[in-house]
């Protein structure tokens, strides 16, 4: 077993504290010499702090002036690399990592994970689902829910961990070598906290870095990003599956779709499941994440038949283009989860062209807007921006319309209450009302949640009132 020596924790954050908690224990057992954790310039003592006090951790707050000398560090996702904070820790230490390598490191059997901007929420639930129904026991970790190391010392044997991994949380990873892991996509995102795209990029290529021939990487062939990740990936001799929702690629590993059936091959043995008609959950997004799920299920030795049952069973998850509610023949979708321009764009595939009303708006990221303002023009019947987003984005649509000549109605409301109210005024029997922003929610919400609920409160209300 490996001995970490003198470990400092930076953040206690849900990561954070997950990680103290886990050095505590190996600090109990001897593997750890002394245990550091600095909360950060904004952290305040509470329960858990005083808990791992009382466990030997010396906790520092109030400041990210780290100080004294230490063979690892463990960072929190939420920490730039290029912030003072991290930057401190660097100079005072031998080696710095992120939570879920840490948790790699104490537990590295059965890993499946799953990464990439849009998608990964959805792609990681249904592995768990499939793992299920094939019989195995698994944990869904990560970004999903629990934090890995709050996992480790419980694990049974034999288990999965299906782990949803951002860019965040793998740009610190070095030794981490999953069974088999995902990229769906690589779109603008996050872009302000890498510094660039291509930082952005390399960070989700990480998942892939200790992957050898006996493992499988799945790899979208939809956009330059991925593609040239999967180039590189072959290249080194790592067993690589395309995952291509409109094409089937000539390779010994695909995942597709054939006619409408979906198809996993796999070392050149073909694997046909369900249709996209009986899959439950809607859009070509939706069709690229059953595929995925299921090349990474079928790596873990889940039967055909398990995964037909298993996609056909599962249900959309909240926030993630989820019904909430009808009335008067108008159907809403909460779809909170859509926090960038592309996951707009994927998710209006789900529904038919020329009746959706669609709100967006938030915190302003900055994103390039063009590509989803083309979709937004071509495809939906109104538009209502909200929010401190919600000017920059109607002056886009504006533009996109103008180009197009389309019959775009636009709207613009302050908040989000308010463009619910113009979409339902505006909406007709057979038309959707779908909450997808495009944007954060931190200029009126906590997180994408609480928005979300936010919205589904909204609509039950609409949804209890006698629309006769």
């Amino acid at each position: 077993m490996q001995c970490y020596g003198d470990v400092c924790v930076l953040g206690l954050g849900r990561a954070g504290t997950a990680a103290a908690s886990l050095l505590a224990d190996l600090l109990a057992e001897g593997r750890v010499s002394s245990l550091t954790v600095y909360g950060g310039l904004t952290a305040q003592a509470n329960d858990a702090t005083r808990a791992l006090e009382q466990r030997g951790a010396r906790v520092i707050l109030g400041t990210e002036d780290v100080r004294g000398a230490y063979d690892l560090v463990v960072a929190s996702p939420g920490i730039p690399p290029v912030s003072g904070f991290f930057h401190n820790a660097v100079l005072h230490s031998r080696e710095i990592i992120g939570e879920p390598e840490l948790a790699w490191r104490e537990s590295p059997e059965r890993w499946i994970a799953v990464t990439g901007t849009n998608g990964k929420t959805t792609t990681t639930a249904l592995v768990g689902a499939l793992l299920e129904q094939g019989g195995c026991d698994v944990l869904l970790v990560g970004n999903i829910g629990t934090s890995v190391s709050a996992e480790v010392r419980d694990r049974a044997p034999g288990s999965w961990f299906a782990a949803e991994l951002s860019s965040f949380q793998l740009e610190e990873t070095r030794d981490l070598r999953p069974r088999a892991a995902c990229l769906l996509n690589i779109t603008p995102d996050h872009v302000d906290w890498h510094g660039s795209m291509e930082a952005y990029a390399a960070a989700k290529e990480r998942i892939f870095a200790n992957m050898g021939g006996d493992d499988l990487a799945v790899v979208s062939n939809e956009d330059a990003w991925c593609r040239a990740i999967a180039d590189r990936l072959i290249a080194r001799g790592v067993r690589t599956c395309l995952l291509d929702v409109h094409g089937s690629p000539d390779a010994p590993c695909a995942a597709f779709v054939r006619g409408k059936r979906l198809v996993v091959r796999l070392d050149g043995g073909e694997h046909p499941l369900i249709t996209t008609d009986e899959l439950p959950i809607r859009g070509e997004h939706n069709i690229q994440n059953a595929l995925a799920a299921s090349a990474l299920a079928l790596a873990a030795g889940v039967s055909d038949a398990a995964l037909c049952a298993g996609l056909s069973a599962f249900a959309p998850l909240e926030h993630r283009i989820e019904p909430c509610g009808e009335r008067g023949g108008v159907r809403f979708i909460n779809d909170s989860k859509a926090t960038n321009p592309d996951s707009v764009e994927k998710a209006l595939t789900a529904f038919p062209a020329g009746h959706v009303l669609v709100l967006l708006g938030g915190h302003d990221k900055g994103t390039d807007l063009a590509s989803m303002a083309d979709t937004v023009a071509r495809t939906c019947k109104v538009a209502v921006c909200f929010g401190e987003a919600g000017p920059r984005i109607a002056a886009a649509l504006h533009r996109a319309v103008g180009e197009r000549a389309a019959a775009l109605s636009i709207f613009e409301a302050p908040h989000l209450a308010e463009a619910l109210d113009a979409a339902v005024a505006a909406a007709a029997p057979g038309d959707t009302v779908l909450l997808s922003p495009a944007c954060s929610s931190f200029d009126e919400f906590d997180d994408y949640e609480q928005r979300g609920r936010a919205f589904k409160e909204l609509v039950s209300r609409i949804v209890q009132t006698d629309g006769s």
